[in-house]
């Protein structure tokens, strides 16, 4: 039974599409080392004493691990942005939002688009761009809802609050970069495509 037990852990294999996942935001070269470290250390080490489903689950959290890593950079910008954008609203209300929206979306555009180029760019491969698009506005999201808090604990004078009711309220200043995860898919998909192009290119 003992021998079967470590031939059972030996053999185990985390779910493939963490691996997948794995291979499509490392870089080439770092793959195989990453990847072989995890897998060791899930069969003797975790396998054995948590069985299948803890075991996936960790797995699946360390990938994710490298998943923020890589998008982190970027996220931060995003939310960088989008509380500065936020505190002009509330701060320095201007009588046209037109111009504001027009120049934060843009700028958010442009910062997804320059996340999946940099991932594709580093793993070579389009699918990097589309995780990391998703990931960075994940990560700009909860960065934003501890920053309008912030923001919110600071200046809450009435006429701060009445800036905020007239900007479109607390809810839409904390839910717009999670709204976000779905075109952050898209532009992380097209910067994705660009950048394993232009990696291709320079080989």
């Amino acid at each position: 039974m003992a021998i079967e037990g470590v031939r059972m852990s030996t053999d185990a294999s985390p779910p493939r599409w963490a691996e997948a996942l794995l291979r499509a935001v490392l870089r080439p070269g770092d793959f195989d080392c990453v990847s072989g470290d995890l897998l060791e250390e899930y069969r003797e080490s975790i396998r054995p004493i948590s069985g299948q489903r803890r075991s996936d689950a960790w797995y699946v959290t360390q990938v994710m691990g490298f998943v923020a890593r890589g998008a982190w950079f970027w996220g931060a910008l995003f939310a960088s942005a989008t509380v500065a954008r936020t505190a002009m609203d509330w701060l320095a209300p201007p009588s046209d939002f037109h111009t504001r929206a027009a120049i934060s979306t843009y700028l958010a555009a442009s910062v997804l688009v320059a996340t999946g180029f940099a991932a594709a760019w580093r793993s070579r491969t389009w699918v990097a761009g589309t995780v990391s698009g998703i990931a960075a506005t994940v990560i700009a999201g909860v960065l934003s809802v501890v920053g309008a808090g912030l923001l919110l604990a600071i200046w809450h004078d009435p006429a701060t609050l009445a800036a905020i009711r007239g900007s479109g309220g607390l809810i839409e200043s904390v839910t717009l970069p999670l709204v976000m995860v779905v075109p952050g898919a898209v532009l992380g998909t097209l910067g994705g495509i660009a950048g394993q192009q232009a990696g291709r290119s320079l080989r």
